[in-house]
Order: C-alpha cells, then sequence, then structure tokens
C-alpha cells in the first residue's frame, strides 16, 4: 500500500499526551496585542503562530486547546481582529494568534498594513518554531489560504495545516476534503507533511496539536 503524501497527523503516546496536557493546562495569559514590529516581545523563547482566513475558528481553536473559553476573543466580523495577540504559554513559550486574513469588510489601506505587518513577522521572527495554518474543512485551501502559504514558502517558515470544523462535515466527504488539501500543500515546500483533523467543539484533534506544540524543537 502506498503511503499517502501529507497523511493525517498520529494520535500521541500517553506521556506526550500528558506533557501537552500539563503545558497547556498550566498558566496561560494575554499579554499584549501588537500593532507594529516595534510592539513585539523580545524573542527569547520559542513561539508559535496561528494564521487563517476569517472566520475559521481561530479562536475557538486556541480557546479548545487552552482549555478557557474566553481566552481568545471571536469577532463576529470578518477582519475585525487586526492585532498580533501574543499569549504566554507557561514561562517557555509564546502562543501568538495572527490576524485573519480574507478581511472581507476592512478598508483597502488596512488590509495593505496589515499585509505589510504579517510579511514582517513571518521573515523576521527568530523565535517562530512553526505556524500553524488553519483551512475550514467545509471548504478546503481557498486562493486566500495559498497567498499565506507562499509568503510562509518565501519567509522559509515551516507550516503545518490545521483542518478545522472537522465535525461539520460527514466521513464519506472527508477523503475528497483531504485530496483537494494534499494537492494543494504538494506545491508548498514550507508545508510540513502531517495535517492535523480539529473539531474544538467535539474536541477532536486537541490533543494531538497540543502534543505538536509541546515537543517541537
Amino acid at each position: 500500500m502506498t503511503n499517502l503524501p501529507f497523511p493525517l497527523a498520529e494520535e500521541p503516546d500517553e506521556p506526550t499526551r500528558e506533557l501537552g496536557r500539563k503545558l497547556f493546562a498550566g498558566p496561560v495569559d494575554f499579554l499584549k496585542g501588537v500593532v507594529a514590529m516595534d510592539g513585539l516581545p523580545p524573542d527569547d523563547r520559542a513561539e508559535v503562530c496561528f494564521a487563517g482566513r476569517s472566520n475559521v475558528g481561530k479562536s475557538s481553536l486556541i480557546n479548545a486547546l487552552t482549555g478557557r473559553k474566553g481566552l481568545a476573543r471571536a469577532s463576529n466580523t470578518p477582519g475585525r481582529t487586526q492585532e498580533i495577540n501574543y499569549f504566554t504559554l507557561g514561562e517557555q513559550s509564546y502562543l501568538v494568534d495572527l490576524p485573519g486574513y480574507g478581511f472581507a469588510n476592512a478598508p483597502v489601506a488596512v488590509v495593505e498594513k496589515w499585509q505589510r505587518l504579517l510579511k514582517q513577522y513571518l521573515s523576521g521572527r527568530a523565535s517562530l518554531r512553526r505556524a500553524f495554518v488553519l483551512v475550514d474543512a467545509r471548504h478546503g485551501i481557498k486562493p486566500v489560504d495559498e497567498e499565506i502559504m507562499t509568503l510562509l514558502d518565501r519567509s522559509a517558515v515551516t507550516f503545518q495545516t490545521v483542518l478545522t470544523k472537522i465535525d461539520k462535515i460527514k466521513l464519506s466527504e472527508r477523503d475528497a476534503v483531504l485530496a483537494q488539501v494534499r494537492e494543494k500543500l504538494s506545491k508548498h515546500p514550507a508545508a510540513y507533511p502531517e495535517i492535523v483533523l480539529t473539531s474544538s467543539e467535539k474536541g477532536e484533534g486537541i490533543a494531538t496539536l497540543r502534543a505538536i506544540i509541546t515537543t517541537l524543537p
């Protein structure tokens, strides 16, 4: 049997699962919202960032990972969250919530400003260990997702694709979505060769994603 490119991430073993649980059960606090590069905290610890189209479920996923319902706040208006939000993960890591891209209702000047900041952040943050690009399982990878993936390629930042809202599609539909995602990812050299399936509502994939973040080199 031929191994598929971009296989699904395996469930962690019990010790690794427990490491992830402990990290995310510890102190997780909002540090600051950043609107310009000079506002970034010192890059003195490892960080991971989450990127995704507006309304992909990014805030819900961060809340599910940390077990804190109101930590990351979702906006009902796409493009409203226009800060790079930093959270401390224990004393050793930062968790970074990037503004949703695809700014549906934002003025052109705002979009351009945020695209510039995003590019500066992704290309200039030495402590960034991995970017997680969130993709809505109901829609697969859209052109706007490919734009951020291409930016990550150019910035030489490894990114891992996380499918959100996997509970919203039937099991019979998963293969078609995964085939589309795998085909698109094959064109991106910075793509990490594993896909994570998640449901913030049902808790699917949360332990796996925690374990991945906890064990990053």
